[in-house]
């Protein structure tokens, strides 16, 4: 349990972390030298176990504590469901790098973003504050775990976000 290590003793610090490796996906995606197609790969498995695992284990968790709002909770639900959406009109563009492609892009790291944003003010601030250390300690690794099953699943490939956003 070294210092750095806290992700898996804290629920918020798991998600914060993937919030900061999908804005370096981000940057991967938007920049000519990188290798587009393999940060888009990456960016589909990691939002979608992600977002998956909040729902199934974090959120439904969080909406039991008196002083956390139910209704950003619901809402953050409502902008996973905006962001596969736009992950899916992403992977559909055959083209990685044409204009359409990249006007997607742009689509999708708005909905993400002003979602992250969103969850860290809101969300994030409220389980600091009221969740004990100890709970956060249990929805890390119930959601760590949830997340791991997510992506040993190839629940990035297109077929499947198709049916996620379906669902």
């Amino acid at each position: 349990m070294g210092t750095g290590n806290n992700e898996d003793q804290d629920v918020v610090a798991a998600i914060l972390k993937d919030h900061r490796t999908m804005e370096d996906l981000f940057r991967r995606m938007r920049s000519v030298e990188s290798d587009r197609p393999a940060a888009l790969k990456e960016f589909s498995a990691l939002l979608v176990a992600h977002g998956e695992a909040e729902e199934a284990e974090v959120y439904g968790a969080l909406k039991r504590f008196r002083d956390i709002d139910d209704e950003e909770v619901e809402h953050g639900t409502e902008e996973h469901a905006e962001g596969n959406k736009a992950l899916l009109a992403l992977l559909e563009v055959e083209d990685v790098g044409s204009d359409e492609w990249d006007s997607r892009l742009e689509d999708l790291v708005e909905a993400v973003s002003h979602h992250v944003d969103e969850e860290e003010r809101t969300i994030l601030n409220g389980a600091r504050e009221n969740v004990p250390a100890e709970r956060r300690a249990e929805l890390a690794a119930a959601f760590l775990e949830e997340r791991a099953k997510q992506l040993a699943s190839e629940c990035g490939s297109v077929e499947n976000v198709r049916t996620v956003v379906n669902r």
